[in-house]
């Protein structure tokens, strides 16, 4: 695994991007009261709805979006969403986790290799330009440029392409992106890579670009270009006509979008502080909110099912409140094992999320395919635990320095639930509270004892982040082990799904047994949408997959 860690270490932002949770990281709310722009601008959309007829719905969201430029893409969910409504992905998954066409039809491989992708023959942009594999190829070269310097996309795994994800300067192909037909396009590896993790970590996150439109911009020109924040040709079922990546983005369907007229007029996109959201459900301001890109309070969920304007949906566990223990700072396993045992996790999750979400231990929940229910999570045992520390000559004068997310409040109050159970055991913890950016700051540093974050490890495709979580010194844990190794790098050499599953139990396992990191509790997150729209429900995966069949009834 030594070149693949290698490799992970150099994408770490990337893949940080695409599983973090940075709950309650919102300061767009704030701004947003301070200035009124947000509320001007989708108030505004809403007195229009009335005044001329039109259907508009307005989607709660809790983080800002930085750019609606496809090659400027960080793998943030907002961010890939919102410019995803213009620029469709090659695929997505579905609310059942299952990959669904969107500008692509198919994706085949035979050697796990070489990836066929088929566009859809249907595929037009808004002008009435056929898409076509050049798009493609034009995109991904346009991604894998150093001038444009997109590190989030880990192009690195195709052939042709430097380990640091970027081609040469001025290159005019890529040896493992090539155009077959008009609409099929070859994406090579250079190592073999389950079907699914093509699908999930590239087909989903390519945005392709109408290259007919957009290679008059030069590379330099392309991180600037005015284009993209009102593009006149796209693939999607909505067109941006203003936004402030603080606080709102507001689109007009695309009358000519391929798959069908949206039958709503507009769409938007409104970012708010997450205690806003209660009373914008409530008014009407807000028609809906989506279970991750909308951190509903838990304090609020019981207000919110109270509604009787709205439907409450609560999503798949997926959103793991992750607990890594830096081994090289807790070196001994008995004294790891002991903290998991010392801790009443039903208790929290009972108390603290009233039972929505579950208990795991290792990475996986039971929202992926890959889970195995036949691993019963550590049970409360604090006696269990003292022995654990006596076996261990813990004598309890060491101090655990735990850091804790200031934003994530359930967190904050289970952090202290949690310490006050080490204290009953023997164990005392000091619990520092930091806002996200410095929790992501003392990570890198190894310069803690245990460090407690929200984290969604993609549920068909948890590798990149569970490789890099225990891969050894310079990990967030510290942790390695061969066994758990071997199992990890097989699960790359298979598109089994037994297989697969059987190999990641190994890991679970072996986490469970050696506790680099535990799950505190995995949170089924709350959605909510309004009885007056129909065709559109809260999903954690495959939320705007239709949005063209979304309607408002009045």
């Amino acid at each position: 695994m030594k070149k693949r860690n290698r490799i992970l270490s150099l994408l770490l932002a990337g893949v940080m991007a695409l599983g973090l949770t940075a709950c309650g990281a919102s300061n767009a709310g704030a701004a947003a009261d301070e200035t009124g722009s947000a509320a001007v601008s989708t108030e505004s959309a809403s007195s229009d709805t009335a005044a001329s007829g039109e259907k508009i719905i307005n989607v709660g969201v809790t983080n800002t979006i930085g750019s609606l430029n496809p090659l400027l893409l960080n793998g943030g969910e907002i961010n890939k969403y919102a410019t995803g409504l213009m620029f469709l992905p090659l695929m997505e998954l579905d609310a059942d986790l299952n990959f669904e066409g969107m500008l692509a039809d198919s994706i085949t491989t035979e050697d796990n290799k070489n990836f066929i992708v088929h566009i859809d023959d249907a595929a037009t942009w808004s002008d009435g330009t056929p898409v076509t594999a050049d798009d493609v190829v034009y995109t991904a070269l346009r991604l894998a440029s150093p001038v444009i310097g997109n590190t989030a996309m880990m192009y690195y795994v195709f052939e042709g392409v430097g380990d640091d994800g970027f081609v040469e300067e001025g290159a005019e192909s890529i040896d493992g992106i090539q155009k077959v037909d008009d609409k099929t396009v070859q994406f090579t590896t250079k190592e073999e890579m389950p079907i699914t993790t093509f699908e999930n970590s590239y087909a989903r996150y390519l945005l392709t670009l109408p290259k007919h439109v957009i290679e008059q911009y030069s590379e330099e020109e392309l991180s600037t270009a005015e284009w993209f924040n009102h593009p006149d040709v796209v693939s999607g079922p909505f067109i941006v006509t203003d936004f402030d990546v603080d606080h709102y983005i507001s689109y007009e369907a695309n009358k000519d979008y391929w798959k069908g007229a949206p039958k709503i007029d507009k769409l938007n996109i409104k970012i708010v502080d997450g205690s806003q959201l209660y009373a914008g459900l409530q008014s009407g301001e807000i028609d809906i909110t989506q279970q991750t890109m909308s951190d509903i309070p838990q304090e609020d969920y019981e207000s919110v099912e109270a509604l009787d304007n709205v439907e409450v949906v609560y999503g798949s566990p997926v959103t793991n409140q992750s607990v890594f223990i830096q081994t090289k700072n807790v070196p001994d396993v008995k004294v790891r094992q002991a903290m998991l045992y010392a801790i009443d996790r039903q208790q929290i999750l009972e108390e603290l999320l009233n039972g929505h979400g579950e208990i795991v231990d290792g990475f996986l929940s039971s929202a992926s395919p890959f889970y195995d229910d036949s691993l019963t999570p550590v049970s409360y045992d604090p006696e269990k635990a003292k022995t654990l520390l006596e076996e261990a000559g813990w004598d309890g004068s060491q101090t655990i320095r735990f850091y804790v997310n200031s934003g994530d409040s359930t967190f904050v109050n289970a952090a202290s639930i949690i310490a006050a159970e080490w204290a009953a055991v023997g164990i005392k913890a000091e619990i520092q509270t930091v806002d996200f950016a410095t929790l992501m700051s003392v990570a890198g540093t190894e310069d803690y004892d245990v460090l407690a974050v929200q984290y969604t490890y993609a549920p068909v495709d948890p590798y990149p982040d569970v490789a890099w979580l225990l891969g050894g010194e310079g990990s967030w844990t510290g942790y390695s082990d061969d066994t758990l190794n071997e199992a990890l790098t097989k699960s790359q050499l298979t598109s089994d799904p037994e297989e697969t599953k059987e190999l990641f139990s190994v890991v679970d396992k072996k986490v469970q047994e050696d506790v680099p990191m535990f799950s505190a509790y995995v949170i089924s997150a709350q959605g909510a949408v309004s009885k007056r729209i129909t065709g559109a429900a809260p999903s954690v995966y495959g939320f705007f997959n239709d949005v063209q069949n979304w309607d408002v009834v009045e």
